[in-house]
């Protein structure tokens, strides 16, 4: 043990994970602020932290079943000139459900208040949890499959793992707060849900699309966003001023 706490390449094993796991995490996160919005106010923040606590689960119980993770890569069947294993299959499943749920919330937003308010009626704590676990499992497969490409001991696994689900918690109530304040990044949120849900059908088709095209995408999005939100308060300020 004073052996790990005592090497470097252990420590950048653990950094690069546990970075790597946070930034693979933003998707997780996200998710989860459009899906509890539909919650009534005082259940949203429970449900997040059942959500990433599910999350947790998953993953350190996926670590314990690294045979059969792995196994889930080995072809199942052949079909279309190519093997499809329970990895294709679950990646495919995942994405064609965030592609789904991101297409119902944006018409639900286009829609406007009326049918916004009955959407969100209709949701319940049991309703928003079960989706929150599904789509937990197939970011927790993407998680632990890029953690045993990079690490081979378990327990730096856990340790990367858990620290990212604990700057996650710590992230989630003011990445859902910043959400809900502003439609517009509601809107950009659940764009990037959609296109992360077209990576994961690609996946599941053998076609990897790398994630860092689609966070730059993101990125410059949110930044010209950003740069509408500072104009908009700016020119809010001066109507203060001159009224």
């Amino acid at each position: 043990m004073l052996e790990w706490l005592t090497d470097p390449a252990i420590w950048l094993s653990f950094l690069t994970l546990a970075m790597l796991e946070i930034v693979l995490g933003i998707d997780n996160i996200v998710f989860l602020s459009i899906m509890t919005s539909r919650l009534p106010q005082d259940r949203q923040a429970s449900a997040r932290r059942l959500g990433l606590a599910l999350a947790l689960v998953m993953r350190i119980a996926f670590l314990f079943a690294l045979v059969w993770i792995i196994g889930l890569a080995e072809p199942l069947f052949h079909a279309f000139g190519q093997d499809v294993s329970w990895r294709d299959l679950i990646l495919f499943g995942g994405g064609v459900f965030l592609v789904w749920k991101a297409t119902q919330e944006i018409h639900s937003e286009m829609e406007g208040d009326e049918e916004a308010g009955a959407g969100a009626a209709r949701a319940t704590f049991a309703v928003v949890v079960t989706q929150i676990v599904l789509i937990d499992l197939v970011f927790s497969l993407d998680s632990i499959l890029t953690a045993i490409g990079l690490v081979d001991e378990i327990g730096i696994m856990i340790a990367a793992i858990v620290v990212a689900m604990a700057v996650m918690l710590l992230a989630a109530e003011s990445v859902a707060a910043f959400v809900n304040r502003h439609p517009s990044i509601k809107m950009l949120a659940l764009a990037f849900l959609m296109l992360i849900g077209v990576a994961l059908i690609a996946d599941g088709l053998e076609f990897h699309i790398p994630r860092g095209y689609l966070y730059s995408a993101v990125a410059f999005s949110v930044l010209v966003e950003a740069l509408n939100l500072g104009a908009a308060s700016r020119r809010r300020r001066r109507r203060r001023t001159v009224e």
